[in-house]
């Protein structure tokens, strides 16, 4: 579980493909400090650490994974968002994150909001999903590339969200352009009151 507030960006160093998998290999300030079959979110997409050396682990995406994450379209020396797993004894200082992606969204809009930005992404609009819980609430939580947000004008099929400079600055969203593809994870407490629905 984690909180979506990233600890700090990772640079790709390598990739390796085995069969459907990808072993990415990360360079990583605090990579001493890992251990083997820890839990990593990356970009919001929960890992396992396979291997720790030097100053750099290594993690590895299935098929599925890469289909649903902008993981694969990672290229070596790319930023990465990453967040170890929450400690139970600190402050919830974002939102509860699973680190499971629901899917990915695209940036259709970058807007300078005197000294902030504003940021509009777009993803797939499936009247089933909405229905599982799979959408956004004007002042909810949302999951962008692992950074926990609320959620400004909400649509069927879009949302904004605001950024600060500092935000913009130790996050790779000052790497997000129109036509940059983002995971996303919708709320976890809407997709548990839309199920519950069901039983009513």
């Amino acid at each position: 579980m984690f909180s979506g507030i990233v600890e700090d960006m990772v640079r790709l160093a390598a990739v390796e493909r085995e069969r459907e998998n990808l072993h990415f290999t990360f360079e990583c300030s605090f990579a001493h400090e890992l251990k083997i079959d820890q839990s990593v979110a990356h970009n919001g997409v929960c890992l396992t650490v396979v291997k720790c050396q030097d100053n750099c682990y290594t993690v590895t995406a299935m098929g599925e994974t890469l289909r649903r994450s902008n993981l694969g379209l990672l290229q070596v020396g790319d930023e990465v968002n990453v967040e170890r797993s929450m400690q139970m004894n600190g402050r919830l200082d974002g939102h509860i994150v699973q680190g499971h992606v629901d899917g990915m969204a695209e940036c259709v809009s970058v807007e300078d909001a005197e000294g902030s930005f504003v940021y509009t992404f777009k993803y797939e609009n499936d009247p089933e999903m909405a229905r599982r819980g799979y959408f956004t609430v004007d002042k909810g939580s949302v999951t962008v590339n692992g950074v926990s947000l609320t959620v400004c004008n909400p649509t069927d099929d879009t949302f904004q969200v605001c950024i600060i400079p500092y935000t913009y600055e130790h996050t790779n969203f000052h790497s997000v352009r129109v036509g940059t593809c983002v995971n996303i994870e919708f709320d976890i407490l809407g997709k548990y009151l839309s199920r519950l629905k069901h039983f009513e």
